[in-house]
């Protein structure tokens, strides 16, 4: 991928070296399974590892059951992240290319795109949805619209879960703004307001659908990218597959506990996650990621 020398994002903030105070149990989930993720083994996170989106495991997976929330108190914006830090450089780059594609996505549907902040922490930091923690991976939090990754989630992606390649930590980006993105279009609203009216099984698959759109989206954010920079190269394509196959909850379910259970499933099947990639790659076509209406 020939990220280098393009645009940085302004919307990236460095918060790394702070925890923030706030303290907490961090997230607790439904069903009364207060989890505090940052004592987990990463193996035992099972679905919730990649793409989490608090909201969805708060409120739809919860069920509006469960222990409350502690809430954490959002800190002030940090600073920019250092010049010479490559990592960081490349999350801004593949963020500030994501405010281009759906600039533009946004205004030929006739509304404006309002860009969310990313947020590089380590270890701990509180936000609007509660304490986020490293183990969790990446994650959109609806509530401040920013998105928090600790850096070192990249090395996990490769000696952990096989998910190798720029690309494939770029999917990774686009896919929580995926989640921004069915934030704005009132999505993620209408979701949540189905918290506790349906069955723990439907709640597990409204979050799978909510996944593969994101996925979706991240797709679109792929074609689009591409057709601007063409800045993919050569297996490029294949390594975000291969992460989206790497962390199917079957896969993953069958890595953490040696079996599968589907009605568990919260993000989808491997299978699911790469097609409804491919689809939004192929497409470019937001009305193509409609995966409420679609059969799974």
């Amino acid at each position: 991928m020939k990220w280098e020398g393009n645009r940085e994002s302004e919307n990236v903030e460095d918060v790394r070296g702070s925890s923030g105070g706030g303290g907490g149990g961090g997230f607790s989930f439904g069903g009364g399974r207060g989890i505090g993720l940052g004592t987990i083994a990463i193996a035992l996170v099972g679905g919730w590892i990649f793409g989490i989106n608090p909201l969805t495991i708060l409120g739809v997976l919860g069920g509006g059951g469960g222990s409350p929330i502690q809430q954490s108190q959002p800190q002030a914006p940090g600073a920019k992240p250092p010049a010479g830090d490559k990592q960081a450089q490349f999350v801004s780059v593949v963020l500030a290319n994501t405010e281009d594609v759906w600039q533009a996505q946004f205004k030929r549907m006739g509304a404006t795109y309002q860009t969310p902040k990313l947020s590089i922490f380590s270890g701990s930091y509180p936000t609007a949805c509660g304490q986020g923690q490293s183990a969790m991976g990446p994650f959109y939090c609806p509530g401040d619209q920013k998105v928090y990754i600790d850096l070192r989630f990249f090395e996990t992606m490769r000696t952990q879960l096989g998910a190798t390649g720029q690309f494939a930590q770029a999917y990774v980006i686009a896919h929580e703004v995926g989640h921004h993105v069915q934030d704005l279009m009132g999505i993620t609203g209408k979701v949540d307001a189905m918290r506790g009216k349906v069955s723990q099984a439907q709640q597990n698959a409204l979050s799978v659908r909510v996944e593969l759109q994101a996925d979706c989206f991240a797709g679109i954010w792929a074609h689009d990218s591409q057709q601007s920079k063409q800045w993919l190269e050569q297996g490029d394509i294949e390594s975000a597959l291969n992460a989206a196959t790497q962390i199917g909850d079957d896969t993953l379910q069958r890595r953490s506990q040696g079996q599968v259970v589907p009605e568990s499933f919260t993000h989808g099947t491997s299978a699911q996650r790469v097609g409804w990639f491919k689809r939004g790659y192929e497409s470019g076509d937001v009305k193509q990621c409609d995966t409420f209406s679609a059969k799974q």
